[in-house]
């Protein structure tokens, strides 16, 4: 599994494969480390790494999650990069993006205009869907160069609506 781990404003790439009987083969930006993990409890593991042990508590009840490692308290993050949210907030989009129609409805307003500056995750437009109103987003920061449709516009499903650059 890979996976990046972000612990403050550090990020990691970080890739564990399980082994057999607790044991692990991480590697952390490209360098191995062995490791033995039991788990004592819901939320307290035990590490054995590279000779030394360690007892790691999660933090599950406050508002940003963080484990504990002795008196230390670390706030973390875990992101798989091959999620579409993580690509979606990287920016990884390059070149002109469609924003399409995830399922058939009715446009309902328009939040932009042609020519206009977006930001990533920025409200494009307001489709109306088996009752509900959802606000699309664009996927990148840019420029509007193309809207497809108006208020009052029936779409279909994948239909673009508007077009990013």
């Amino acid at each position: 599994m890979r996976l990046q781990l972000v612990i403050g404003d550090e990020v990691r790439q970080v890739e564990i494969e399980p082994g057999v009987d607790g044991h692990w083969c991480i590697s952390i930006e490209g360098n191995p480390i062995e490791a033995d993990a039991c788990l004592l409890r819901p939320g307290v593991l035990s590490l054995l790494i590279e000779g030394r042990s360690w007892r790691v508590v999660l933090d599950g009840h406050s508002a940003e999650p963080a484990f504990h490692i002795g008196p230390e308290r670390l706030s973390f993050r875990v992101e798989d990069p091959r999620s579409l949210r993580l690509r979606r907030r990287s920016g990884a989009a390059h070149g002109p993006v469609t924003l399409r129609a995830s399922m058939p409805g009715r446009v309902v307003r328009l939040l932009i205009e042609v020519g206009e500056r977006v930001a990533a995750h920025q409200g494009v437009l307001v489709v109306e869907a088996m009752k509900m109103q959802n606000e699309l987003q664009s996927p990148k920061e840019g420029r509007v160069t193309q809207i497809r449709v108006s208020p009052g516009d029936t779409v279909a499903s994948g239909e673009v609506l508007v077009v990013i650059e």
